[in-house]
């Protein structure tokens, strides 16, 4: 190859000082060229290292995007072409990813291997260390034989300095020789270390985009542009609807401008109705804190039903404050607080005491309960009805003088900056009618009782049904089971876990394919116990076998309820509150149709390991199903078997006596008395005749069974 410069390998004997110079100046190369190397591997490791970072970063992109049906959004989670989408993406990067996997094992092979292998030789600095040190042996070598005395010569010290001489030059000069060849070779090995990566490099980039050009072809193209076309499309409906909202948050700022300061606003603006039987918003409530002393709470206030509610911002559902029927509201004169109303339950044995940020609040907080309290919310006209009674309302908000003096005196002149009371139902609020009517039609069943606490162990086994007689003698199982003992069943069950629950309730509901029926059974229950004050829970231990699960009194281990395995269609824990969980159960009523009935529980433990133990419990008792059917099918073939062994043998046993009969019959139908051979005929003996006689009449059997 021109250009390559080459060190004389015929000089390494003369060990001149020009061949010296020269080695310097090979040596010197050598150095700067191991040092560009080791940067250009630096550079190249980087390329390396990002390309498989790419591959991994493209691969976890595709895994996500594959995973989007499994997150669980609490809006738009059921987009079905949403996901078609990214399912479609996740199909396109999956195969990007391929190849940028391809093209990172072509970069291990094809670049890092010659760089790293040029980059880590370390024959030419051996050979370097070895040259050293033999020529200082060489020089030493060399000097003990020029001291040599002339006058005392020594033949065997001079043999002895001569061969000194001659292995120590031998050995340098055949290093020197390797040691040359090595950086002549070099100069051949840096243009190949420099060029083998580079073209491997550029051969894997080529082929990593054709491989690219094949995957991505027209359909893909086309896939992109209706994406991309799509895209615009939302965004710009996104920015339709902004212009929509900031025009709306402009018409409010207008129209709300007057609300914003707590003092009442102008009542001919803004009137004061009379006829609402539902309302919320902020009011603030005193709790006593001493005899004499008392602090106000600002809480989030709402009727549902007949009960007024309340509710903290941090809190999921409200709780009952009081029950509003025929209960009794009157506006008071309080000393620290304005805008101040009272409600006293029907016996009067609850106080509370709330106040509004303005009269007009006020007023329509103290309407508003006197039309709930006189069940006014009941009736299909509840406006109409209202208005009858807004007279009496009237009366009822109308302050004394001194009360209206002072609240003259106390108006603020200026605007404030805190918040009215917002009129928007919030979560734990009452629902809207489409959202409840179409949550209790579809799950629970209309005007089901609810049931709070577990009944007397004396019909422990009765609590899924309701009685329709009353028992004598043994008890019934619901569930088509004899009431006697089944503790051997449990005994021989492989599964054994016990749980400390307590029952919360449990209702009868419409649908048990649902998954959303205990979440919604879990709501009606709170709900109910929180507005009738229920805090009462029983406590059980809650036995998973894989026959049945029991609910035994942890006094007594009475059992209190049985629950077959095979009735127990679902089970699930609470979202967000993993202690609650249930299961519903199908069961067959006495009149043939089934029975969905779910049991809300509360658990010291995790509420989805519960769960897990009845699903393994199932599975558990679907194998040992399975195989005692696979026994008895067995059972069954052995016995047709049998049968049928049987049945040829009582064939063969046939065909062996018509077989016996044919013979008897040929030897009757023979002559009497056949001739002898002289001639004579033969007479036959009375037990031959008798013969003859049987066979006929075996004959004329054979023929009548026949």
């Amino acid at each position: 190859m021109p250009g390559i410069e080459k060190l004389p390998i015929e000089e390494t004997l003369e060990d001149s000082p020009q061949t010296r110079s020269l080695l310097g100046v090979f040596e010197e190369d050598t150095a700067a060229i191991s040092n560009y190397c080791t940067q250009l591997y630096q550079a190249m490791q980087r390329i390396y290292d990002a390309q498989n970072e790419l591959s991994a970063a493209t691969h976890l992109t595709s895994r996500l995007l594959k995973e989007y049906d499994k997150q669980r959004f609490p809006l738009g989670g059921d987009d079905e072409v949403m996901s078609s989408t990214l399912q479609q993406f996740a199909k396109v990067i999956d195969e990007l990813s391929s190849c940028h996997a391809v093209l990172s094992t072509q970069l291990a092979d094809a670049m890092m291997f010659p760089i790293t292998q040029f980059k880590e030789e370390k024959y030419i600095l051996l050979l370097k260390m070895f040259s050293v040190s033999l020529c200082a042996d060489h020089d030493v070598a060399i000097n003990r034989y020029s001291r040599l005395s002339k006058r005392r010569d020594n033949d065997k010290l001079r043999a002895e300095v001569v061969e000194d001489v001659y292995t120590s030059r031998k050995k340098q000069h055949q290093t020197m020789m390797h040691y040359f060849c090595s950086l002549n070779t070099l100069q051949y090995k840096k243009k190949t270390a420099l060029l083998e990566p580079l073209l491997g490099y550029m051969q894997a980039q080529i082929s990593f985009f054709k491989l690219g050009s094949e995957n991505l072809t027209q359909q893909w193209e086309e896939f992109l542009g209706t994406i991309g076309t799509s895209v615009q499309n939302v965004r710009r409906e996104m920015e339709e609807e902004v212009g929509q909202m900031q025009q709306t948050i402009q018409e409010m700022e207008r129209a709300c401008d007057a609300l914003y300061a707590p003092c009442d606003p102008d009542p001919a603006h803004s009137p004061v109705c009379r006829n609402l039987t539902r309302k919320q918003g902020y009011l603030y409530i005193r709790n006593k804190t001493g005899l004499v002393s008392s602090s106000w709470e600002r809480q989030y206030f709402f009727t549902q039903g007949g009960n007024l509610m309340q509710q903290g911002r941090g809190e999921v559902a409200g709780g009952l404050v009081t029950d509003l029927d025929n209960s009794s509201v009157m506006a008071v004169d309080c000393d620290d607080r304005r805008f101040c109303f009272q409600v006293t339950s029907f016996d009067g044995k609850k106080v509370v005491t709330l106040q509004a940020e303005s009269r007009k609040e006020c007023e329509e907080w103290i309407s508003t309960i006197n039309n709930i309290s006189r069940r006014i919310y009941l009736s299909e006209n509840a406006e109409e009805l209202a208005a009858r009674v807004n007279q009496s309302a009237l009366e009822a908000v109308t302050p004394s003088p001194s009360f209206q003096q002072r609240h003259e005196s106390m108006r603020p002149t200026s605007k404030g900056r805190t918040g009215r009371a917002s009129s928007i139902s919030s979560v734990g609020s009452e629902p809207s009618p489409a959202l409840s009517v179409l949550s209790l039609d579809a799950l629970v069943a209309p005007e089901t009782p609810i049931q709070f606490d577990i009944i007397s162990p004396v019909s422990e086994e009765n609590s899924g049904q309701n009685k329709t007689a009353p028992q004598s003698g043994r008890r019934s199982n619901p569930f088509g089971e004899s009431g006697e003992s089944t503790a051997e069943d449990s005994e021989d069950s492989i599964l054994h876990q016990l749980f400390i629950v307590r029952f919360l309730g449990s209702m009868e509901v419409k649908t048990a394919e649902s998954v959303d029926v205990i979440s919604e059974t879990m709501r009606q229950i709170l709900a109910a116990r929180a507005i009738h004050n229920i805090f009462r829970m029983t406590e059980s231990h809650l036995l998973v076998t894989c026959d049945c699960l029991k609910l035994i009194d942890p006094q007594t281990q009475v059992t209190r309820l049985r629950f077959p395995l095979s009735t127990v269609v679902q089970c699930s824990s609470h979202q967000d509150n993993k202690r609650l969980f249930g299961f519903v159960l199908q069961t067959a009523s006495g009149r043939g149709d089934s029975r969905v009935v779910c049991y809300i529980f509360e658990s010291n433990n995790d509420g989805e390991k519960i769960c897990d133990s009845i699903g393994l419990a199932k599975q558990i008792a679907l194998h040992s199903e399975m195989d005692r059917k696979a026994v008895e099918k067995k059972k069954e073939e052995d016995k047709a078997k049998e049968k049928q062994k049987e049945e040829l043998s009582k064939q063969r046993q046939i065909e062996k006596d018509l077989e016996e009969q044919s013979r008897l019959i040929a030897a009757s139908s023979r002559p009497a008395n056949p001739p002898g051979s002289d001639g004579q005929f033969l007479v036959l003996s009375n037990s031959q005749s008798e013969d003859s006689d049987a066979g006929e009449e075996g004959k004329k059997k054979g023929e009548s069974e026949a």
